[in-house]
């Protein structure tokens, strides 16, 4: 443990003196580059490891710096998957982690708070790739200006399917269901467009909904649509998307899976079309743990953890039948998968087998990798070859998995028994009780926060119910404010169906209101109290 932290600071360290701000650190020529907009991309996906790593001052500064320094009305053209999962994500997990990393935090959070009006603000920024004839995005969007004319509307399966953890989370914090609804509609559509074997391929037209790659497998272009479902259903409790995950799982047990591996067939078919292993596809085995399939899920570790001995890494492509790598593919830029699985792994089962790969990999990385400036990405795995870059999946991904398979008493394996209930506008919730969901770059969502924000009638606080009861007024019932000074101080809003009618000649104020009591904009539980006739009276 104390090594895998030694290695995130080696790393940490040298991406703030030689590439901050740009995304990411450049370790061979100690400089940086901008990968994947311009958002200083490596703070914001290192921060909730600080956290996990115990430095809680380090994530304050960086909170800071980041409220001051991230701007997202850019001219840049963003991968609307990556910005996703790696900024959306990366902050709502340090949005909801801020309270435990002493930051005081704004009255009104978690529903509320500067981290999440950022997340919000980047998530806004994608809604754009979603505007298609299928509901599935397109995968790429400009900040400034939408989606390009001219773009491609190939989007690949995960491209479409890997948004419902972070979107549903910002819809339930924010009460702005629009983003949840996008998500969901783009998983239904591929749902929708699978084979009659009930498979998916690669590639999809975003327009048509036509299938331009017909590969299916577990692995690149696919892999997180399968994790999303499982893990949007853990999240938000849903029966239908783990029935749709476990269809997929049948037709994936029966088509592409051989001796514990898995391999690519042809979506129509079930043909054998790739008997390569890719390394992306080592989530599967921590996938299957959560759905409590933990004998498959470690025979198939076993097999990738051979391959990992056999190179002393994952190269990107592995070809099972000749069991060994794929030309131009022998690469490792230092990916999290087979670790990720087995931090799960390890605690649905305390193999020891488990902190050995646990062991390998951290001599690995350290052997082979490490440079002056940090760790660089493997070019090939058989002569150890470097690339001159340090992915910032590195510091959200490895590391953090890295150090909690070693760290059985971490925060993030709360098993319940400790908590926080925090007070917030609609009532008391627990926090911090464990149960995380990790998104697909591993930023944890609390899925209790999901129930902090409700904004429904019978989850309101008592104070709510006194105004409601103080205007007589029955849920269902709309009707109109009048501004205080039109009818003297006191006076009581009407129904619309008591409201004088134009023609009776008496003067009615033209900017009236006619929404229900409760369904004004959403305002911080202070100011409903302070500014109470500006809230319920005004439009603003």
């Amino acid at each position: 443990r104390e090594r895998v932290r030694a290695m995130f600071y080696h790393a940490y360290e040298h991406y703030l003196e030689s590439a901050f701000p740009y995304d990411e650190l450049r370790p061979l020529t100690c400089d940086g580059q901008d990968t994947w907009g311009s958002f200083s991309l490596t703070l914001i996906d290192a921060l909730d490891t600080l956290l996990i790593l115990g430095n809680v001052s380090e994530f304050q500064r960086v909170v800071n710096v980041l409220q001051e320094g991230v701007d997202f009305d850019i001219d840049v053209n963003a991968s609307v998957f990556e910005t996703n999962i790696r900024v959306v994500g990366g902050l709502l997990s340090a949005h909801l982690l801020s309270k435990k990393a002493g930051i005081e935090v704004e009255a009104g959070w978690p529903c509320s708070g500067p981290l999440l009006r950022m997340a919000e603000e980047a998530a806004r920024k994608l809604l754009p790739a979603f505007q298609t004839p299928t509901g599935m995005p397109y995968g790429t969007v400009n900040l400034l200006h939408g989606v390009n004319r001219g773009e491609t509307p190939v989007t690949c399966t995960a491209g479409i399917g890997t948004f419902i953890v972070e979107f549903a989370t910002l819809s339930h914090l924010t009460g702005d269901p629009v983003f949840e609804d996008v998500a969901r509609k783009a998983l239904k559509a591929l749902w929708k467009n699978r084979s009659d074997i009930g498979l998916v391929g690669n590639h999809i037209d975003v327009i048509t909904a036509k299938w331009v790659a017909q590969d299916a497998g577990i692995g690149a272009g696919v892999d997180s649509y399968f994790e999303y479902l499982v893990k949007g259903a853990i999240l938000l409790q849903d029966k239908e998307l783990m029935s749709m995950f476990l269809e997929y799982n049948k037709a994936i047990k029966n088509y592409t899976k051989f001796d514990d591996w898995y391999l690519w067939v042809q979506m129509y078919k079930g043909t054998v079309s790739m008997p390569v292993f890719q390394s992306l596809e080592a989530y599967w085995p921590g996938l299957q743990s959560l759905i409590g399939d933990v004998d498959n899920a470690m025979r198939t570790f076993l097999n990738y953890y051979t391959v990992w001995k056999q190179f002393g890494g994952l190269p990107e492509f592995y070809n099972i039948p000749q069991g060994y790598t794929v030309d131009k593919r022998e690469g490792y830029p230092l990916r999290p998968e087979l670790i990720e699985s087995a931090m799960y792994l390890y605690r649905a089962t305390r193999d020891p087998t488990l902190l050995e790969l646990g062991r390998d990999a951290v001599e690995s990385i350290e052997k082979i990798s490490k440079v002056d400036c940090g760790f660089a990405t493997i070019k090939d795995l058989r002569d150890h070859r470097l690339d001159n870059r340090m992915e910032s999946f590195f510091l959200a991904e490895t590391v953090k998995y890295l150090y909690l398979l070693f760290d059985p008493d971490n925060f993030i394996h709360n098993d319940g028994s400790v908590f926080d209930v925090v007070t917030t506008p609609y009532g008391e919730c627990v926090l911090n009780a464990g149960g995380y969901v990790f998104n697909t770059e591993a930023h944890p969502i609390d899925p209790a926060a999901l129930h902090c924000c409700r904004k429904r009638k019978e989850e309101q606080w008592e104070v709510e119910d006194l105004i409601r009861e103080f205007y007589s007024l029955k849920k269902t019932k709309k009707f109109t404010l009048k501004r205080a000074s039109d009818h003297g101080e006191g006076a009581s809003p009407k129904d619309p169906e008591d409201a004088p009618s134009e023609e009776s000649g008496e003067k009615r104020n033209s900017k009236k209101n006619s929404h229900s009591l409760l369904s004004c904009p959403s305002q911080s539980f202070n100011s409903k109290l302070a500014v109470l006739g500006q809230v319920f009276l005004d439009n603003t």
